[in-house]
């Protein structure tokens, strides 16, 4: 089996699994929220993004308010995000410059929205995925485990990027989007980073690791 081939029927398994294919954080379909809840996912779940964000969207509700708010109002809410100083600081940055700059409409450049502090490419690909619907992948933790496991790339790869690269070459453009929300879902229930399940996984037969192939 072909690394294509293989990662074809990863795809389809995926959406025979998980049919509803949906960012883990829940941005409500606006743009600078996503914005700002990628930016704290740094180095935290989206379970506590979530919980976090909900409690401060209800103060700080529009983009506007928050390119306005003082930093240690924003500093106050995302504490429990971890390197809450460095992420209060670039959120409100962010927001400020998508007000003044690009007259509060997200970019859909890659190179325009790298700019933005505390976007690299895994937030930026978010970005253009989930807003404009533009083929990309994004490398969270759990896709690059997955990937490794599953011969989608290099084994053992964990440099972001050069995992992007391997599952653009393998993955239909039009799937590259929900597949990276379904291995989110995929690495939670099965494929854990600590003890994954290979014994139940529906997958076993087509993964690498699974399927006890080198």
């Amino acid at each position: 089996m072909t690394e294509k081939q293989r990662a074809a029927a990863i795809v389809a398994a995926l959406e025979n699994i998980y049919p509803n294919a949906e960012c883990a954080l829940q941005y409500e379909g606006e743009p600078w929220k996503l914005l700002v809840m990628g930016i704290l996912s740094a180095q935290c779940t989206d379970k506590r993004v979530n919980i976090v964000c909900e409690e401060m969207f209800r103060e700080i509700n529009t983009l506007e308010a928050m390119a306005k708010a003082d930093i240690s109002l924003i500093e106050k809410y995302v504490r429990p995000c971890g390197l809450y100083k460095t992420k209060a600081k670039n959120i409100s940055s962010c927001a400020k410059i998508l007000v003044e700059k690009y007259n509060s409409q997200l970019p859909d450049d890659m190179d325009a929205l790298l700019e933005f502090p505390g976007v690299g490419r895994k937030i930026a690909n978010l970005l253009l995925g989930d807003i404009f619907g533009i083929p990309s992948v994004v490398t969270d933790t759990h896709c690059i485990r997955l990937a490794s496991r599953m011969g989608l790339c290099e084994k053992n790869e964990k440099n972001p990027y050069k995992v992007e690269k391997a599952l653009l070459k393998v993955i239909e453009p039009e799937k590259q989007v929900d597949f990276c929300h379904r291995m989110v879902f995929f690495g939670r229930e099965y494929c854990t980073a600590r003890s994954p399940k290979c014994e139940i996984c529906p997958l076993a037969q087509i993964c690498k690791m699974g399927a006890g192939l080198k």
